[in-house]
């Protein structure tokens, strides 16, 4: 019917403030934090569009969650899917990698060489199922939406005011992305794994298991450092990120931007951030 349902409420992040302060450390928890809030997101969207499709009959395994689980049964659900979620893509971008870069050590041994390939392949891995998901319907859609998010949140950072044509004019990619964030840990993994040598296979393999949490502290202290600053360095060191946003973001519609601008609205008072970072006389300027 053309109307925006807004659902905003207060989340409680599993980062405690004792860490919150210690870099990489909080990098991990903050990691988990988002798949747990996406998931609790997208949960919500899918049950918003599905209630407007006729409702199906409840699986068997679903029935038995409800007998076994009652009220908290949902809770479960999630926390399945998102450990499913977790080990697919540890299996999949961690871990295929690995054994495929091993089949090339009947050619060579160095351990540099091997290091580099596992990680190339992982990054064409990534690219690859990006490109693949790209071509579905719901996922085009979804990266319009991911378009819309990154355009409202450059144009009030650009200090423009939060309309569909300020929005209309603003760039789609940013630093902080997640997309960036993900192609941050492909890359520090090539650098962990160059340094950090065994001649043992199952500790190869149990050191790429072990280490993704450290990896991903340490791209997360990397992707605030990227987003806090605006030099000739970082934008170097930024592009490869940018450069794979243009998968995961499309160009939104005006409804998908109206969208965007009342969830921004529901969450942060963007007026008062242009009064206090640009105040009315530059504000005018960026317009």
């Amino acid at each position: 019917d053309q109307t925006i349902s807004v659902k905003a409420e207060e989340y409680k992040g599993i980062v405690p403030e004792s860490i919150s302060k210690i870099p990489i450390l909080r990098g991990v928890f903050n990691f988990i934090d988002s798949m747990v809030l996406g998931m609790k997101t997208i949960t919500y969207s899918s049950e918003c569009y599905m209630s407007d499709m006729e409702e199906e009959e409840p699986g068997k395994f679903e029935l038995w969650l409800e007998k076994k689980f009652g009220d908290k049964a949902e809770k479960v659900i999630m926390g399945l899917t998102v450990a499913f979620s977790v080990i697919m893509a540890v299996g999949i971008f961690m871990l295929l990698p690995y054994f495929i870069s091993n089949i090339f050590r009947q050619f060579t041994e160095d351990y540099f060489i091997l290091a580099l390939l596992e990680g190339v392949l992982r990054v064409l891995i990534f690219v690859g199922y990006v490109l693949l998901i790209s071509l579905m319907k719901d996922i085009k859609r979804l990266f319009m939406y991911h378009g819309a998010e990154h355009k409202c949140i450059n144009c009030i950072e650009h200090g423009m005011e939060l309309t569909v044509e300020n929005v209309k004019k603003s760039s789609k990619q940013h630093k902080r992305c997640g997309t960036s964030f993900l192609l941050i840990v492909m890359i520090i993994s090539i650098l962990f794994f160059m340094v950090i040598r065994t001649d043992s296979p199952i500790l190869r393999l149990l050191l790429r298991l072990i280490l993704i949490p450290v990896i991903a502290g340490v791209s997360y202290e990397f992707l605030r450092l990227v987003g806090r600053h605006d030099n000739i360095l970082i934008n170097i060191i930024s592009a490869p990120g940018l450069w794979l946003q243009r998968l995961t973001t499309k160009e939104p519609d005006d409804d998908m931007i109206e969208v965007g601008i009342a969830s921004a609205e529901a969450v942060f008072d963007w007026r008062e951030y242009l009064r206090e970072n640009f105040g009315e006389e530059d504000k005018n300027e960026a317009l």
